[in-house]
């Protein structure tokens, strides 16, 4: 029987009930519809984390102060203070695979100009901050080491505080007031958006960490010191280097827990990359649920087709068509059903895809559609239809001619 034939007749058969026919393809078209929009936010959300990793650098590590055993009670990770400001001035200075780094210590106040006031995070930092943060300037320029050392009160707005202290106005130059002590604006950084759930990294105001620690909080130690190794290939290294230097600064015996925890952001970026493909397989396989609904509806339609259509059958039969020409006729039939609801739910995928970001609730939603999530959207949409389709198909070319003839 030739191929294009029997499209012909199956497209014939279909659209003797159009109605039917669309209601039985809104199950695959909803179904790959919702796998392409599924898909496309997971990869979304994957492409969004991936571009802020590769904004700070591949470069880029943490040290932060680790846990510690006091009389049989363990602090958790960050719950005792072990690094000092030598600390850090030892890592750059003793191990090879370092570039720079960046003591960094925090606190919140409230900051005083005017009439007006802000409540924000004070993050004390070193001159090598927007360096190894990869963080540009807007207007001015960053404190140097000459006032790192001095602890000079002269401070780095991000965009945020700016917007609420400044509005457009030019800040630099200004003094504003943080906990009662004047501090020069001598610059203000680009806008970074939000940090992945955990609010506005442009809310904050940059000091140097001498500055913070003499004047603002009266400390020692140090929150935590951002390196920046030679390379990213140099990462892996660059840990080493640290954990060995602190173990010794710190006067660790072998066998003991480190005192401070050295994290890479390679490491970290791969753990964010495969939560993510994670979700991406999760929310697809959700959606995939009703494409399976669909199949189940395609299966149901041709069967009732086989039943209303026995006597056709009994009479192409007596007059020579084949067990294996029935099959194909009402596979193809099936076939086709999901071939265009697929084809219909890719277009209803795509637009959803490109339409969220017009919705204000969605807007903050990255989508990214690709070929592969299409393309296997589409090959199980016809899946579908050759699985569910086969059933019915072998049950029509199964039938008596005879005792078809007789069906009434």
């Amino acid at each position: 029987m030739n191929i294009f034939r029997v499209i012909r007749v199956s497209f014939r058969a279909l659209g003797r009930n159009k109605m039917r026919t669309f209601l039985t393809m809104l199950g695959i078209i909803i179904g790959v519809g919702a796998v392409i929009a599924m898909v496309s936010i997971g990869a979304g959300a994957k492409a969004a984390v991936e571009a802020r990793f590769n904004a700070m650098g591949t470069n880029l590590l943490f040290v932060s102060p680790g846990s510690k055993n006091t009389g049989g009670v363990r602090t958790g990770f960050g719950g005792f203070n072990t690094l000092k400001v030598e600390d850090a001035v030892a890592i750059k200075e003793q191990c090879p695979s370092v570039k720079d780094t960046s003591p960094s210590v925090s606190t919140r106040a409230q900051v005083i100009l005017g009439n007006k006031n802000w409540n924000t995070s004070i993050q004390g930092t070193g001159a090598a901050y927007p360096d190894i943060r990869k963080w540009d300037l807007d207007l001015g320029a960053y404190f140097d080491d000459n006032q790192v050392k001095s602890g000079a009160k002269v401070c780095v707005l991000a965009s945020e505080v700016r917007k609420n202290l400044f509005d457009t106005d030019d800040p630099i130059g200004k003094v504003i007031r943080i906990k009662k002590v004047p501090f020069t604006v001598v610059g203000v950084l680009v806008a970074k958006g939000e940090s992945a759930g955990f609010g506005s990294r442009d809310d904050m105001i940059c000091v140097p960490y001498t500055t913070l620690m003499m004047r603002l909080q009266k400390t020692d130690f140090i929150s935590s010191i951002d390196v920046s190794a030679a390379s990213a290939d140099t990462t892996t290294q660059a840990q080493a280097e640290i954990t060995d230097l602190l173990r010794n600064r710190h006067k660790i015996m072998p066998g003991s827990d480190d005192d401070f925890q050295v994290r890479n952001m390679a490491d970290i970026a791969e753990s964010a990359a495969d939560a993510t493909n994670i979700l991406t397989l999760l929310l697809g396989s959700i959606a995939s649920i009703s494409l399976l609904v669909g199949g189940i509806g395609i299966m149901n339609i041709m069967l009732v087709s086989v039943t209303e259509r026995i006597r056709e059958i009994g009479i192409r039969m007596s007059i020579g068509a084949r067990e294996k020409d029935i099959l194909l006729q009402f596979l193809v039939e099936a076939i086709v059903l999901s071939l265009i609801g697929g084809i219909l739910g890719i277009i209803l995928g795509v637009g959803i895809s490109k339409l969220l970001k017009y919705i204000p609730i969605f807007a903050s939603i990255t989508t990214v559609v690709s070929i592969n999530s299409v393309l296997l959207a589409f090959l199980f949409s016809a899946s579908v239809g050759v699985f569910f389709g086969f059933y019915p198909a072998r049950k029509a070319s199964k039938l008596d001619p005879i005792e078809a003839l007789r069906y009434e």
